[in-house]
């Protein structure tokens, strides 16, 4: 009997294998250009071929991770208002870019900021760089009018309450296609996040209170589906894969790890390791078929399952999935936002969780782990396959990758319930090599600083209620989740170099204020 694995329909949004590998292919952000037809025809042609070259500049820009595509000067209502209903339907379409190159009556704007749906970018620019001032006469401050412009599309954005990102600047400048760029990562993981399916392999661990949450409310707010399915339904689909594909994947084991000699080949325990590659064809092959792209496991409710999958899930992260552990579906679906939003840069993203701390005065870091599922995404190192022991969960002894996190810089972001809005809280973070070896940790781990120290850091969490499990992202950083909690109406608490715990505090009870009066009545 197949596992009842919800098939999408056509309609569905679900997430195709191309999209793991290649999730900006194809996705495309707009370029709209606000003018009015009081200029006449001449200067509205000048009007689209800079507004042209804008866009062409962002679209080179190696930053911007997909592409700008321009679309045609829009000079009054009822065309902006269709712009914004076609980028709706366009589900290539992550988001839209717009600047007003000269003054565009706001009013026009109106019925098309309220019929946007996709994330807005408003762009303050201008097409020259530098001022012409010899040459400067009124036909030229005619035709560059964005410094006013803008100002008006600002106010009416505003007015009505529309979210947005601001980004000021030249086209041409490294730092505008930078914060560009991490914007439209940040699109893209909302994207991710409003079309994702969340497999929860069982239910949370009983009596754990942070990873509870409410999932309708995830579903409203984030377009996220989060649904439980028996672990013995994956149970059935693991004892179904074939010897041919349990050996496929050992071969790719032996091949691309660094796998202890008990497992190998001939070796004592290979039948333990044969038996990990059998979950990992068979968990694959459940989320392949029911379009997921997250999912949760629990130590406590493992079924017929003959280990707790830890080679399997660090292999699924590491080709993209997110994940959770211990039926934690906000991490879960955070480890995908960032996979999303960290593609193609140097880095990867895991779940993470603070496990044990260096508390010597001036030496003070965090040891992250968990029992067996850090994703190989971090460490640029061969990984090292092994099995031990665990004293957790009942079962067979489990393989997993034993590896240290790279040293650089990150951020661990976790995601708490607080009833009436989801917070985010952001650390950021500098990993660092262990002070010495851990020969007696079986399990990949990450060390790290806190920003910007160990006490202030550790009180701010605690004061912010912010989650044990979070996501430890090195490749999508800090500007990318603030654009997300942006987009998404998430609540966004900041620890950094220059947070205070007093400074801190404040600002939780203003967020509060702010978050509750946001809701209305």
């Amino acid at each position: 009997m197949s596992p009842a694995v919800e098939t999408p329909s056509t309609s569905d949004s679900a997430p195709s294998a191309s999209s793991f590998a290649a999730p900006f292919a194809g996705k495309t952000l707009w370029f709209l250009t606000g003018s009015q037809g009081l200029y006449g025809p001449e200067t509205l042609d000048q009007v689209a071929e800079q507004s042209r070259q804008v866009s062409d500049a962002l679209d080179a820009a190696g930053e911007v991770p997909v592409q700008i595509l321009w679309k045609p000067v829009l000079t009054e209502r009822d065309a902006i208002k269709q712009a914004a209903l076609a980028a709706n339907a366009d589900e290539n379409c992550l988001g839209v870019i717009v600047w007003m190159h000269t003054f565009s009556p706001a009013k026009m704007w109106i019925a098309g900021l309220e019929a946007l749906a996709k994330p807005l970018l408003h762009f303050h620019t201008q097409a020259n760089m530098a001022l012409p001032w010899a040459e400067i006469d009124m036909d030229f401050m005619n035709l560059n009018q964005a410094a006013h412009g803008d100002r008006e599309f600002g106010y009416i954005a505003t007015r009505t309450g529309v979210r947005r990102k601001t980004v000021v600047g030249h086209s041409s400048d490294p730092r505008v296609q930078g914060e560009v760029g991490a914007w439209a990562r940040a699109a893209a993981g909302w994207n991710a996040l409003a079309n994702m399916r969340v497999c929860r392999f069982g239910d949370n661990m009983r009596n754990v209170a942070v990873t509870e949450g409410d999932k309708t409310e995830a579903e409203i707010r984030l377009g996220t589906s989060i649904n439980t399915w028996a672990v013995n339904d994956l149970v059935e689909r693991v004892e179904a894969v074939t010897e041919d594909q349990v050996q496929a994947l050992l071969a790719e084991y032996d091949a691309h790890y660094e796998v202890t000699a008990e497992l190998r080949e001939g070796g004592a325990r290979r039948e333990s390791l044969a038996y990990a590659a059998r979950q990992e064809a068979g968990m694959r092959s459940f989320l392949e078929e029911g379009g997921f792209s997250a999912f949760t496991t629990n130590f406590e409710d493992l079924g017929g399952l003959r280990q707790l999958p830890g080679l399997a899930v660090q292999r699924l992260m590491e080709s993209g999935y997110g994940f959770g552990a211990e039926g934690d579906w906000k991490t879960a679906l955070l480890v995908r936002a960032a996979k999303v939003m960290g593609h193609g840069l140097p880095g990867g993203a895991s779940l993470m969780e603070d496990y044990t701390y260096e508390m010597t005065p001036g030496k003070e870091k965090i040891l992250g782990a968990h029992m067996l599922e850090i994703c190989p995404s971090l460490t640029t190192s061969t990984p090292r396959i092994e099995i031990h022991p665990l004293g957790i969960g009942d079962r067979e002894d489990p393989v997993r990758m034993v590896f240290d996190t790279d040293p650089g810089e990150g951020v661990v972001v976790a995601m708490s319930d607080l009833r009436e809005r989801f917070r985010l809280t952001a650390n950021l973070v500098d990993l660092v090599a262990p002070d010495e070896p851990l020969p007696n940790l079986p399990v990949a781990r990450a060390v790290w600083e806190p920003r910007p120290d160990f006490a202030t850091s550790a009180a701010c969490w605690l004061t912010a209620g912010a989650a044990h499990h979070t996501v430890l992202s090195t490749a999508a950083g800090l500007q990318a989740f603030e654009d997300l909690a942006e987009i998404a109406g998430m609540e966004l608490a900041v620890i950094d170099a220059g947070t205070t715990a007093r400074g801190f505090a404040k600002e939780l009870r203003f967020n509060a204020a702010y978050h509750r009066l946001a809701q209305g009545l």
